[in-house]
């Protein structure tokens, strides 16, 4: 899954308004008259508030004590309100919805809403009065304007859809999308409905199925806003102050002009549109459209994600059988998925990310302003990047000049890939570029307040950088390692100042991979562990942080289901259907395809050292296999050659035939009681399962949350089951472990269930998420 999920958004709960009995006379013309009403309604009102301007109210929305608005149960009751007291105000011809936020118009619905509904029937009743309060929203005597600053998102857009005209700054920030998917849901409030209408089949298909954000001056030239405005720069407020006031002026100047019918509400559309629109009307194109839709959402989902299947039948319904059919079908499926396991799965990965975007060790003693990474291979130059893209001043040292020129190559060509996407300008790229040190010494380590090594995984390696380091840098300067395998307290058995060396393990590829695992050590101090989280939410990942170990959290789940894979290949199954056996599951890459993506190499050491601090438990199928790969070259993706064929531009990989050998020189009989497909699925799945309990249970991870975010941000578990955690609560951890005894009594304590789970086990009504 991509990206960060984000706020859901689906219309809640209008709760009915008291009848509007108006307490002061109609304000003349070019009056603003704040509080219009003493009724208590109003002076109790604290998410929705309103003033007139002349002719025009301008309702603004603001969420207390939060950085973004959410249609929660108050907001949309007050929305109602005051939506009531607007239209029964005969001097007010038109009205302007706007944020008094400048980062947020709508982020979409209060989540917790939703997750308060005990039946689908509540949940469907909740989608039943959004759809009916956007209806009167739509359909109101009174032009009304979505004046757009900031996220608008889900429900926030099924609002802004639903009014006459929309206006939105053409800034970053501002953002319109549909992303219910990602949370397992569909536009609950009509959307479904009227986005179509609005952009077109295709268009709406691309923004419901995928959940990814339009950029304000894309939504303009799609018709989803029929305005842009510049945003402002400083002056006597501060830039988004100014912005969100000019805004608003020329909104209400839109909302009058419409009133008086001076503007127009219709718009005008191209040839393209016009031929796409016609085309759209004839029954047997909107087929292959579904066809085409529905076989590649099929691809990509193996079926295991019902969201895009149902808002394509949605969506279907409406256009074939009318409005009333397509709102109906909306809500019902709306209330049917929020009751889904996957919903729930990924809604519980949405408040992980939340949980994890938050610095719990508090706020660093000093902030990290420079920067140095040693080492400017794949991943020092992807911390690198990551790091100067986000304002930190980074210097990149290397000891050979290729090696250096390679990585600035890397950094240059990752964020003109932005430029080329126009989500950065080349004057921004540039700007980015010039925080960029590199070098060949430790010249300006001296006002470093932080250094992350990314050299070889070796400990002699990293013994002799550190001591380097710490001849070189100030007394607060941290020290960071981006080891995958190699224990934290090891590496820092030689520094001078333990406390301050930590461990901060990046996923390749650094600049799209979202999670960043701190690991501490028993003698890192609290302010060493709150800068590492503090750069690493800087850098924008999702952070977890663990207890030091082999292997930490990650690699050591990986570890044991890599041996798994292993074996199953020397049981004569091939690559290939390994890889179409764990993508059945859920997981993202195959198992076989996977090594080839890590390096053969590299997977062979962390399963050497792996097996020597676990012993047999880490056992499966044999290293040596991967060691027979590495001398004849096989190491995966990097040689172009593991267990496939890799060549530039061919999309179709090939097995590797060089492999047979191999594979036939470590062949093992199979067991045909524990070789079905179902079988090796669960035979890779409770391994890395079991591992995660068994890190919760020796308090290398602090919680179960995390140890979920972890495992599908950091190594691809399926995000529909929404962890190893969750999907043992789901699957059950009685079930889980009758799995893991029938292994066991094949292939002996590689199986053997961890105490956690079984105690888990023994007593059902104990659950890792409450």
């Amino acid at each position: 899954m991509a990206a960060a999920v984000r706020a859901i958004g689906s219309l809640g709960r209008f709760t009915a308004a008291a009848k509007y009995s108006p307490s002061c006379r109609a304000p003349p013309a070019g009056y603003a008259c704040r509080n219009i009403s003493t009724s208590s309604a109003l002076q109790t009102r604290t998410h929705v508030s309103y003033d007139i301007k002349g002719d025009v109210a301008v309702v603004r929305f603001n969420t207390p004590n939060s950085k973004v608005n959410t249609l929660s149960k108050q907001l949309n009751s007050e929305f109602n309100e005051v939506m009531n007291e607007i239209w029964a105000n005969e001097a007010v011809k038109s009205a302007v919805l706007i944020s008094s936020k400048p980062g947020s118009f709508i982020a979409g619905a209060d989540i917790t809403m939703i997750e308060a509904c005990k039946t689908a029937q509540e949940v469907t009743q909740l989608s039943q009065e959004g759809q009916k309060m956007l209806e009167k929203i739509e359909q109101s005597p009174k032009p009304i304007v979505a004046a757009i600053s900031g996220s608008c998102l889900g429900g926030g857009l099924e609002v802004a859809i639903a009014c006459h005209y929309r206006i939105a700054t053409k800034d970053r920030k501002t953002v319109l999308g549909t992303p219910e998917v990602l949370l397992g849901l569909l536009p609950g409030a009509g959307g479904t409905q009227r986005l179509p209408k609005m952009v077109g089949l295709p268009a709406a298909f691309d923004m419901m199925l995928t959940g990814r954000n339009i950029r304000a001056d894309k939504a303009k030239k799609m018709g989803l806003v029929d305005q842009l405005v510049d945003p402002l720069g400083p002056g006597v407020k501060a830039p988004e102050a100014r912005t969100i006031e000019y805004l608003e002026e020329v909104a209400i100047g839109f909302a009058r002009g419409l009133a008086n019918r001076t503007v127009s509400s219709k718009r005008s559309k191209g040839l393209i549109q016009k031929i796409t629109d016609y085309a759209m009307a004839l029954p047997f194109v909107r087929q292959q459209v579904y066809k085409t839709v529905e076989s590649k959402v099929q691809k990509q989902t193996k079926g295991l994600y019902p969201a895009p299947v149902k808002i394509i039948e949605v969506v279907k319904t409406g256009l074939d059988q009318g409005r009333d059919a397509g709102y109906f079908t909306e809500s019902q499926n709306f209330g049917k998925l929020a009751m889904t396991k996957e919903s729930k799965a990924l809604l519980g990965l949405y408040h992980g990310q939340t949980h994890c975007k938050k610095n719990k060790f508090g706020a660093p003693q000093r902030e990290v302003k420079t920067l140095a990474v040693l080492g400017a291979g794949l991943m020092g130059a992807g911390i690198a990047q990551v790091s100067v893209d986000k304002g930190l001043k980074t210097i990149l040292k290397d000891t050979a000049q290729q090696g250096l020129d390679r990585g600035q190559q890397q950094i240059f060509k990752g964020l003109n890939s932005k430029v080329k996407k126009k989500s950065l300008t080349s004057f921004e790229r540039d700007s980015i570029l010039s925080n960029l040190t590199s070098q060949l010494d430790y010249k300006g380590f001296e006002k470093a307040d932080m250094v992350i090594e990314a050299v070889f995984e070796d400990i002699n390696i990293k013994h002799k950088v550190l001591k380097e380091v710490e001849a070189v840098i100030p007394p607060h300067c941290i020290f960071a390692s981006n080891t995958s395998a190699l224990p934290i307290s090891q590496i820092a058995s030689v520094s001078k100042r333990p406390e301050k060396v930590i461990g901060m393990h990046y996923f390749s590829p650094v600049d799209r991979m979202q999670l960043l695992e701190i690991i501490t050590t028993d003698k890192t101090s609290q302010d060493t562990a709150a800068s590492a989280v503090a750069v690493g939410l800087k850098q924008g990942k999702v952070v977890i942080v663990v207890k030091d170990g082999p292997g930490f959290y990650t690699t050591r789940c990986l570890g044991p289901m890599l041996a798994e894979v292993v074996r199953v290949l020397q049981e004569g199954i091939d690559p290939k259907k390994i890889d179409t056996i764990s993508t059945a599951f859920g997981f993202p890459v195959g198992a076989a395809t996977l090594i080839d993506e890590v390096g053969v190499d590299v997977a062979a050491h962390v399963a050497e050292d792996l097996g020597k601090a676990f012993g047999e438990r880490f056992g499966g199928g044999s290293i040596d296999l991967f060691k027979l790969m590495v001398q004849k070259g096989f190491l995966g993706r990097k040689t172009g050659k593991g267990f496939y064929v890799y060549q530039e531009g061919v999309k179709n990989r090939s097995v590797n035939s060089g492999m047979d050998e191999v594979l036939a020189q470590f062949q093992v009989p199979a067991n045909p009681d524990v070789c079905t497909e179902e079988d090796i699925q669960m035979r890779l799945v409770t391994r890395f399962v079991n591992e995660a309990a068994m890190c919760l249970q020796e308090g290398i991870l602090s919680n179960p949350l995390e140890g979920d975010i972890g495992a599908v941000f950091g190594l691809g578990f399926p995000p529909c089951l929404g962890g190893p955690f969750r999907y043992a609560d789901s699957y059950g951890a009685r079930e889980l472990v009758d799995k893991l005894r029938k292994y066991e009594a094949v292939y002996g304590c590689q199986f053997t269930p961890c105490q956690l789970l079984v105690d888990y086990a023994n007593n059902p009504s104990k659950k890792f998420h409450q």
